[in-house]
């Protein structure tokens, strides 16, 4: 007589441990633990917030997709309810997240990623419907319990998940909102004028003033500020840096509010009309961060900086730092730098990473001669314009117009496939209706592709794109086709 083992499900949850293990092998590696000298829980709060880089985000995504598959397989074969599976999935795939994240600030080799968290939960949940997709019977029973629930005779019912899933929408069109936001800005980092904080981005030419506020200010400010650089001190308690290089040490700013710039490695002259001479042997740097500048910009996520500013060299590179709020050369709040005859912007945003340098901001043929140059920026939801000289030298540039496609589609398929997933079980609640079913086909693909881009116009001042409209439908629409489709295959068979 054969006996019943004892642990029945002990190689799947073996394969679960596993996953467990090459997570954190992917992420704590190579555990150099260590606890720092001012260790405590505001620290903690403090030090998540970081932002990943595309590739990160793509790979924390991926990471978690073999997880989810399974630990999804474990739930199924003990037989947890599909409901149940959904929700024990996420919230183990963003529980172990958070851990890693916690267990990083004491690696300082590491650093924690609140949107990280986020990645790994979607990943986490596509793996669950990965391994739906694939079992044939799990997947089948679930289409099964889903048609002929209570929920799907019961029109309320039906009428209750449509509001959920346009809500849901909703949600999702916020998070977007806030990925070009600057909330992310680190209150740690010093102002650099002419090289970054490890002296390898020099840049060689002469500055003559700053002024940053925290708000975007509009064209007719701008045309005062470009006739006359003291308007800007008409900006009441929006202005938070005034600094006049004139004479030789040190340069005081002027509202109170920020410490003063000290010189690294030699001083250097001032030069009539022109201001200091920056180059490899003599650069400014603030005595300490400028937190007040950046807690309040991240509080308001808009600014306008100001500056007259003469390059020596129309061939530097690197970029070479003319302004830097960074903490080194690969982690800023902003940059303002020289490629070149080319101004090179970079802004730290949740899109952007912590580089800022996950989308290209550049204006061309700015430093083709060695000429003063006045130079307004401002930036505010989502669209930077920058002045040169006068009104007439302007650009606009839109973040959300230049991510590159492959990032575009990354953040799309995120974002709708689990709406694709949702609209297929809508619909096949209400499979009995079909005028109801067929209107919630059409409507549920194009309705949240709608709003999205609805808001993205209305908020950051993108431009409509019907390519990006068309985009959102396809991965709504194709998700729920190829589960449709599966289900029907499925249905044939038996």
């Amino acid at each position: 007589m054969n006996q019943r083992p004892i642990f029945p499900q002990a190689s799947n949850l073996v394969i679960v441990i596993a996953s467990i293990i090459l997570v954190l092998l992917a992420t704590l590696y190579p555990f150099n633990f260590s606890i720092p000298n001012s260790f405590s829980l505001p620290k903690i709060f403090a030090s998540f917030n970081n932002t990943s880089n595309f590739q990160d985000q793509v790979n924390n995504f991926l990471l978690f997709m073999p997880l989810g598959f399974v630990f999804t397989r474990l739930l199924q074969k003990l037989r947890i309810k599909t409901e149940m599976q959904v929700f024990i999935v996420i919230l183990g795939s963003a529980g172990l997240s958070l851990t890693v994240e916690v267990l990083q600030v004491f690696l300082p080799s590491r650093m924690p990623t609140p949107s990280d968290i986020l990645n790994n939960s979607i990943g986490g949940f596509i793996g669950f419907i990965c391994f739906y997709l694939g079992n044939s019977q799990s997947f089948k029973t679930t289409v099964a319990h889903i048609e002929n629930s209570r929920a799907s005779r019961s029109i309320k019912q039906i009428v209750v998940f449509c509001i959920g899933y346009i809500f849901i929408t909703f949600l999702i069109s916020l998070f977007w909102q806030s990925t070009i936001n600057l909330s992310n800005w680190d209150a740690n980092y010093p102002l650099l004028i002419g090289n970054e904080q490890t002296k390898d981005r020099p840049w060689q030419g002469y500055m003559s003033e700053i002024y940053i506020a925290d708000r975007a200010i509009s064209t007719n400010e701008v045309a005062q500020g470009l006739a006359d650089s003291s308007y800007f001190n008409n900006l009441g308690n929006s202005l938070l840096a005034n600094y006049q290089f004139k004479g030789e040490c040190c340069y005081k700013e002027q509202t109170g509010q920020l410490p003063e710039l000290l010189w690294q490695g030699q001083s250097s002259d001032t030069h009539e009309g022109q201001g200091v001479f920056l180059s490899s042997s003599h650069w400014l740097k603030t005595a300490t961060p400028v937190t007040t500048l950046s807690k309040r910009i991240s509080k308001t996520s808009e600014f306008t900086l100001s500056t007259t500013l003469t390059t020596a060299n129309s061939e530097q590179f690197g970029p070479a730092r003319i302004i830097s709020i960074s903490g080194d050369s690969l982690r800023r709040n902003l940059t303002l730098g020289q490629q070149g005859n080319n101004l090179d912007f970079r802004l730290r945003t949740p899109m952007t990473g912590e580089n800022g340098a996950d989308i290209t901001l550049n204006i061309p043929n700015i430093f083709t001669d060695t000429n003063p140059h006045h130079i307004i920026i401002t930036y505010s939801r989502a669209t930077i314009q920058v002045y040169v000289d006068n009104l007439q030298t302007f650009y606009s540039l839109n973040l959300l117009e230049l991510m590159p496609k492959n990032q575009i589609g990354f953040y799309y398929a995120l974002t709708f496939i689990p709406l694709g997933f949702c609209l297929t079980i809508l619909t096949l609640l209400a499979k009995r209706r079909l005028i109801l079913s067929n209107f919630l086909i059409s409507g549920g693909i194009l309705i949240p592709s709608l709003i999205l881009e609805g808001i993205l116009v209305s908020e950051s001042g993108k431009n409509l794109s019907l390519k990006t409209l068309l985009l959102g439908m396809l991965f709504t629409g194709g998700t729920m086709l190829i589960l449709r489709v599966r289900a029907a295959q499925l249905k044939m068979r038996s």
